[in-house]
């Protein structure tokens, strides 16, 4: 009774009711601009909640996380740049939808799946906490470098026909983000003597450039400059298109628990594992995967909001970040004078209820706002071409800039774009090249961290692939994806 009675603090007092509310509308509309990450407004918003109660700071942060991580489809669905890189797989099918004048039915039924990912993943934080835990914590180096392998072969899987196009755009990425400090000696690689290359490439800068202005130059080369009237007519989806998809929602909202609970997976490589399944599983999609399929809406969006509820497992339980919005809330915790981890449970249960029933709350102010303002969302798509292609560079330009308010990064940001322009017009995806740099460090760090653990003997590290059962089953899933993917393996399976 006394665990029931926290889990609805924040819904009868009407303050942090408020603040909730607040915290879910302003993350829809942060995460729906590129540049301004749903990690940025959580810093910042910590700064403001020194003072606060503590009760009152999480049941903001709840709310914008939550309508942070939706928010990222609409600008992925409307103009196809993702506001964040867990929406690039929403924006697949979500900009064809778009494109067929469906912008409107697309983000209803975003919304709805969304939601319905997030109590999901709200219910195994609840429910399975110890057991998530548990399994995260069988993760080691070698079993993240294999997870990040495994990401990175999904990525060609799921650009087209062409395995090696796919793996070559994935490795591209990954080779860019090496650029910068090493993570482990400090020292400079490849930048070629250049300062400002020292730090890196942002890879917020290069998502907008491969996806806004590459985006703008290709409709400037096609003379696409008809806008699209949206059908914005009927947007709450109907109960059958969204009871048909209900199935494939739970085993992608599965997807993106367990994933989510895996420190520093997050719920990006959530959605490109749920993308992957519903295209592999799929057998009648509504349209062609890539084309506008429903399925690749749904797949994605309830992966990536049920990874939210697996983040809060490691770092409630284990004190450990799922992803990178958790090390910051870790960090608010920690200045309001509680330590996340086991004793957490012990010493402060009304805690863990609090969140929960916070989350809870969240969610469904997530499904009333995220189902209000679409028909104005819509009109940016009918804006006219003359007007809109200008101001979709300007705003590209205001999200690269916003990111470290550094000019060097509006460059990378028109270079990538340019590059991202050209690499479409020889039928490569740009979608693999931001998902390789977000998997390139994990990659790297994790197999030097597994060869430091063997003793740098490669006999041992090799050995221990077969001879660790996680380890063992990952790199299975890694042969599979490959030889599912060959051209001998497609004859003999169509024969």
């Amino acid at each position: 009774m006394e665990a029931i009675g926290y889990f609805f603090m924040s819904w009868l007092d009407v303050k942090m009711l408020l603040l909730t509310a607040l915290g879910t509308f302003a993350g829809i509309y942060i995460g729906a601009i590129p540049g301004l990450s749903v990690t940025m407004a959580v810093s910042i918003l910590i700064s403001f909640t020194f003072k606060w109660d503590v009760n009152h700071a999480l049941a903001l942060i709840s709310g914008i996380y939550l309508g942070g991580v939706y928010g990222g489809s609409r600008s992925a669905i409307l103009l196809n740049i993702p506001g964040a890189p867990s929406a690039i797989a929403t924006g697949m099918d979500g900009y064809p939808l778009a494109k067929r004048g469906e912008a409107g039915q697309a983000i209803g039924l975003t919304t709805v799946i969304s939601v319905y990912g997030g109590f999901i993943g709200i219910l195994a934080l609840a429910v399975a906490a110890p057991l998530v835990s548990d399994l995260a914590l069988m993760f080691g180096p070698r079993d993240y470098m294999l997870l990040a392998i495994w990401g990175l072969l999904l990525v060609g899987s799921l650009s087209g026909e062409s395995l090696a196009k796919g793996i070559f755009s994935g490795a591209l990425g990954a080779l860019i983000a090496c650029v910068g400090l090493d993570p482990m000696t400090g020292e400079n690689r490849l930048t070629f003597g250049s300062m400002q290359l020292s730090a890196g490439i942002a890879y917020v800068a290069a998502m907008i450039g491969f996806f806004g202005v590459s985006e703008v130059i290709a409709q400037i080369h096609e003379l696409k400059l008809t806008a699209i009237k949206q059908n914005v007519s009927k947007i709450i989806p109907s109960w059958s298109l969204v009871r048909k998809h209900l199935g494939l929602a739970t085993r992608t909202s599965s997807i993106g628990v367990v994933v989510g609970a895996l420190p520093g997976a997050g719920g990006d490589i959530a959605a490109l594992m749920a993308y992957d399944h519903a295209k592999r599983t799929v057998k009648n999609p509504s349209r062609p995967f890539g084309e506008g399929a429903y399925e690749g809406l749904v797949a994605p969006e309830s992966a990536n909001n049920a990874a939210v509820g697996g983040a809060y497992v490691p770092m409630l339980t284990l004190g450990i970040p799922g992803d990178a919005v958790t090390a910051v809330i870790i960090g608010a915790l920690y200045i309001h004078g509680l330590k996340p981890g086991p004793m957490l449970m012990i010493e402060t249960p009304h805690l863990f209820w609090f969140i929960v029933g916070s989350l809870v709350l969240a969610n469904l102010f997530l499904l009333v706002f995220g189902l209000t303002g679409i028909k104005i969302f819509a009109k940016i798509v009918e804006t006219p071409k003359p007007v809109l292609l200008p101001l979709i560079l300007v705003l590209s330009a205001v999200g690269a800039y916003a990111i470290n308010n550094n000019p060097v990064d509006v460059y990378w940001m028109l270079g990538f774009g340019l590059l991202g322009y050209f690499l479409k017009m020889y039928g490569f995806q740009v979608g693999p090249v931001i998902l390789g740099m977000i998997l390139g460090p994990i990659m790297d760090r994790s197999y030097r961290q597994a060869m430091l653990s063997s003793g740098e003997d490669l006999g041992v590290f090799v050995s221990e692939f077969f001879t660790t059962p996680l380890s063992a089953i990952l790199l299975a899933c890694v042969v599979l994806t490959v030889v599912s993917q060959a051209d001998w393996w497609k004859r003999l399976r169509n024969r």
